[in-house]
């Protein structure tokens, strides 16, 4: 009997050991069934979906590519095993998981020492139990969960997918795949990213206390972050470096030594709004991401914006890329696709331009403007502006702003939410005199938008004649304060810079450089009747009554002339003619078109303005050469997009006359820059200075540049020649003197077949007739 009893206790023992196995296997049984959710599969195992962030690359102008920024939702960039230091590796081993190489993707020992310490002795400094594969399954196929039931069942998922990723992937492998996933603090997934930003470094330059310092972050990324938390940083660092020690990575004088060593960043935060090139990143991954145009979705727009944009997305891949192109059977998704985007822009000239828009706006422009507050009753706007003109522009900035929306949607009425307006609050702004360019300060909101007002804005872009390279744009004073992009998507009166045009269409049809037109105060008949009659604004008074020259009345941008030739040549052979230029815009076939009443961008301004030194070939703006996917195979090429606009000769000779305005003309200022070299320009200044315009071309680089403000009536100060064209003479100088670029000043406009120099030799006296 009591040998019977002993035989039940025992049975009943060894039962009550076993129940827990029996449990785990009935566990990972039902695991496997996915009951508690979906598995990875074998194919999972095999391509982890993993976010990836696309990279856009510009040129250095020496035949290679930096990385000009990224788009993502994760900041994550891959990594061959080949290129982590190997003190990253050692530090994570040490760290995480010390006998990596020695289990199966579960350490059982580790296990062990969780259950005694941690669950028995209830010693939470005794460490997790999770090796670097459980963390990676994690990381690549769930969400940690918050409620400690599920937690608990994930761990256990954890191990059967550790166990599959072990079967499937090398321990080199898993070390990779680890170090691609992980983050790092600021948006940053994986140690390529994470190294740029905290040390702009290679992962394979990073030497031991910085491979320490990354590997210490993954414990709490923000908790260690070494910018706000520099003392915890630190101690977290030198646990890892003592770690090192402990498993003989490192001898215990390199341990002293490094553990004596401060923290050294070279931190440079990497997002879409930071960094060179902001503007045209944000062109770029608009015009990738472009739906098919409909008519009803430009409702506030022209219906030649809806024709431009209709005709680039038949005729132009680049256009709506990611949603005419597939993988697997879904449209390209820029942010997480990892592509790899290969540009035209030119990093150094990128630099230039963003240095040079700086300099004048903050040295020079700004702080002028500043100073009218002394005599505009109503700043930033102009002494003119009525007071219907001014609250009508604050109230649809309000109605503009995230706050205003948010508002709405509270179910706020219109008076509660002028209130909120109206009331101080904490809040950061832009200002050129602050580093980075930020302000703290505490202001209404309704002030707030009054004050960004005042902000003298942008536009800026440079292409290259013949191939249609754009090589840098600027889009405004800055991205993060400043979104709307007055290269692209602003459109402002362009003023004298249409004379061109006008004039190229004269000599195409037979004028001549040396032909002569009464210089006089014109009345041009309005089809609908009336007249129209535009200002004289010649600044000598001996040109006035006189016959002058095409040459010269260029030159000194004569409205008279422009005013007798567009009776000659009707505003609707204008408008056509400059269709030709890519000039896509609406414009009015009146005869104010020919002072430049239309409103167009300086995108389609600068590309026509290129036609020019491109011996009459239209080249539209060309800024991706190509697009590889996230393992290096090429998914697409582009190339420029041209037509013939006007002849090589007329080209010529338009070049010419322009070089006119540069040499004694509007544009002459230019020469303090550029003393020797061949330029041809024009300035543009709109009715009351609200815009101020500088177009200019030398043999190899085409550059576009207009100042304004927000509001038409905040006039400028000065003319475009005041304004705009220092910015142009600035960037130009640093080009030319960058060697590694190959422009010159000494390049010349070749002159072509059938055109004679004495041409332009035009005696320019004044005959009165």
């Amino acid at each position: 009997m009591k040998r019977n009893m002993q035989k039940q206790l025992i049975r009943a023992i060894w039962g009550l050991a076993l129940v827990p196995f029996a449990l785990l296997i009935v566990m990972i049984f039902l695991i496997e069934l996915n009951v508690f959710g979906r598995m990875p599969t074998f194919e999972d195992l095999e391509n982890p979906k993993s976010e990836l962030a696309t990279e856009v690359y510009a040129e250095d102008g020496s035949g290679n590519y930096v990385i000009l920024g990224r788009f993502a939702v994760k900041n994550r960039s891959h990594i061959e095993y080949r290129e982590l230091s190997p003190f990253l590796i050692k530090a994570l081993l040490a760290t995480e998981d010390a006998r990596f190489t020695e289990h199966s993707g579960i350490d059982y020992r580790s296990l062990g020492r969780v259950f005694l310490k941690t669950f028995i002795g209830r010693d939470t400094r005794s460490g997790g139990g999770s090796t670097i594969t459980q963390q990676l399954a994690l990381n690549l196929f769930a969400e940690r969960s918050s409620n400690k039931i599920r937690r608990a069942v994930q761990k256990l998922q954890e191990w059967v997918t550790a166990v599959k990723l072990e079967r499937n992937y090398t321990k080199s492998e898993i070390v990779t795949m680890y170090f691609n996933t992980v983050p790092f603090g600021y948006n940053s997934y994986g140690i390529r990213t994470a190294a740029q930003i905290y040390f702009n470094k290679h992962p394979s330059e990073l030497t031991v206390e910085e491979a320490a310092l990354m590997v210490g972050l993954l414990n709490a990324p923000s908790l260690y972050n070494p910018v706000r938390n520099g003392d915890l940083s630190l101690r977290r660092r030198n646990v890892v470096i003592g770690q090192m020690k402990k498993y003989g990575y490192i001898s215990k004088h390199e341990c002293d030594s490094l553990m004596q060593l401060p923290i050294k960043l070279n931190f440079k935060r990497i997002d879409h709004n930071t960094g060179y090139g902001t503007y045209f990143r944000e062109m770029l991954r608009q015009t990738m991401k472009m739906q098919k145009p409909k008519r009803e979705n430009y409702r506030f727009k022209t219906v030649e914006d809806y024709r431009a944009d209709s005709v680039q997305w038949e005729t132009n891949p680049l256009y709506g890329w990611c949603n005419k192109n597939f993988v697997n059977g879904q449209p390209y998704n820029i942010d997480r696709d990892g592509l790899k985007i290969y540009t035209t822009i030119n990093s150094r000239m990128q630099q230039y331009a963003e240095e040079s828009v700086e300099k004048h706006l903050s040295e020079e422009l700004q702080p002028k403007f500043d100073d009218t507050k002394k005599y505009r009753k109503n700043f930033p706007f102009a002494n003119t502006a009525t007071e219907a003109e001014i609250n009508a522009s604050i109230q649809q900035a309000m109605k503009n702003t995230d706050r205003y929306r948010e508002l709405k949607k509270t179910g706020l009425s219109e008076n509660e939410i002028q209130k909120n307006f109206d009331t101080p609050t904490k809040m950061t702004v832009f200002s050129w005199k602050a580093p980075n360019h930020e302000i703290d300060t505490i202001m209404s909101p309704k002030d707030s938008i009054r004050y960004f007002k005042s902000i003298l804005r942008v536009a800026f872009m440079a292409m290259e004649p013949h191939t249609g390279k754009l090589r840098a744009y600027v889009g405004g004073p800055d991205f993060r304060f400043f979104k709307f992009d007055n290269t692209w998507q602003g459109r402002r009166q362009i003023g004298s810079t249409v004379k061109p045009f006008l004039y190229t269409l004269a000599l195409q049809e037979d004028m001549t450089p040396c032909d002569k037109v009464i210089n006089d105060r014109q009345i041009v008949p309005l089809p609908e009747g009336g007249f129209w009659s535009p200002e004289t604004t010649e600044k000598k008074e001996e040109y006035v009554g006189k016959a002058i020259t095409l040459k010269l009345a260029l030159c000194i941008s004569s409205n008279n002339v422009s005013a007798a030739l567009i009776q000659k040549f009707p505003p609707y052979d204008l408008m056509q003619f400059c269709r030709r230029f890519g000039l896509t815009s609406f414009m009015d076939p009146v005869p104010a078109i020919c002072l430049g009443a239309s409103d167009m961008s300086v995108f389609e301004m600068v590309a026509a303005y290129n036609t020019f030194p491109s011996k009459g070939i239209h080249i539209y703006p060309h800024f991706v050469t190509r697009i590889d996917d996230k393992y290096g195979n090429t998914l697409a090429t582009f190339v420029p997009e041209k037509n013939e606009a006007i002849n090589e000769a007329t080209a010529y000779r338009v070049v010419q006359l322009m070089r006119g305005v540069v040499l004694s003309g509007t544009g002459a200022r230019v020469r303090n820059y550029l003393p020797t070299a061949e330029i041809a320009g024009k300035t543009g200044t709109t009715n009351k200075n609200s815009d101020g315009w500088f177009i200019g071309y030398v043999p190899k680089l085409t550059t576009g540049v207009w100042i304004g403000n927000e509001d038409r009536f905040s006039y400028l100060l000065g003319d475009g020649a005041r304004n705009a064209l220092p910015i142009w003479g600035g960037f130009m100088k640093k080009v030319v003197a960058d060697k590694r670029l190959n422009i010159n000043d000494t390049d010349k406009f070749p002159i072509p077949y059938g055109v004679s120099m004495s041409e332009f030799d035009c005696t320019d006296e004044l005959v009165e007739e």
